[in-house]
């Protein structure tokens, strides 16, 4: 005879618990990959939709192509000059200039030679209570602006794509023996994400 069907309902709570708790851990593992191809999906998306071409995938491949021939041409010492020339007649036309330099100066920190955002520091900003701030230096010299002594400093913000910069005294800063991407990582996370390393060189 088979046993009779039940529920203990002093084990409920404990079931919906766990079962409380997996769904957690599902959505930490999901959340983030479902995001991350999300957000490649629609950036994909409209760099493929600038053009107007009706076969899918053609416009970001001429985009790529197009982007990657102006970058070969741009190093090569013949047609260089020409590209400089370019930009000198760019800068000198009121309120554009400033758009392009700035624009051009946000990329070039990121996927320039001179990368800016590569030299990580911690900014000690109350000595009295061991305050500390991570960032990242974007000028190793002020001199030209009447500021010896002093350096510039990017700090980005939490959880955002934006940060303040701070002219801070040399005295007060330590460099990072840590990778920047790691600290930028650290810093974008709200310090939940990180390298142990870092987080035992801030303490």
């Amino acid at each position: 005879m088979a046993k009779p069907f039940f529920v203990d309902l002093r084990q409920t709570p404990l079931i919906m618990r766990k079962l409380f708790n997996h769904f957690l851990k599902g959505l930490l593992f999901i959340v983030p990959i479902a995001l991350t191809v999300y957000i490649l999906w629609v950036a994909i998306g409209w760099l493929d939709g600038l053009l107007p071409i009706d076969i899918p995938g053609l416009g970001l491949a001429i985009i790529l192509g197009t982007t990657s021939l102006i970058g070969y041409l741009a190093s090569l010492f013949f047609i260089e000059p020409f590209f400089i020339l370019f930009e000198r007649l760019v800068q000198k036309i009121p309120f554009i200039s400033i758009i392009y330099s700035s624009l051009k100066d946000l990329m070039a920190a990121f996927v320039g030679e001179e990368r800016r955002f590569d030299k990580a520091v911690l900014v000690t900003v109350n000595k009295e209570s061991n305050l500390m701030k991570p960032g990242f230096i974007t000028s190793h010299d002020l001199t030209h602006i009447g500021l010896p002594g002093m350096v510039s400093v990017y700090f980005p913000h939490s959880y955002n794509f934006s940060g303040n910069v701070y002219i801070v005294d040399k005295q007060n800063i330590e460099p990072i023996d840590t990778p920047s991407s790691e600290v930028m990582r650290f810093i974008v996370s709200g310090g939940v994400s990180g390298s142990m390393s870092l987080a035992n060189q801030i303490k």
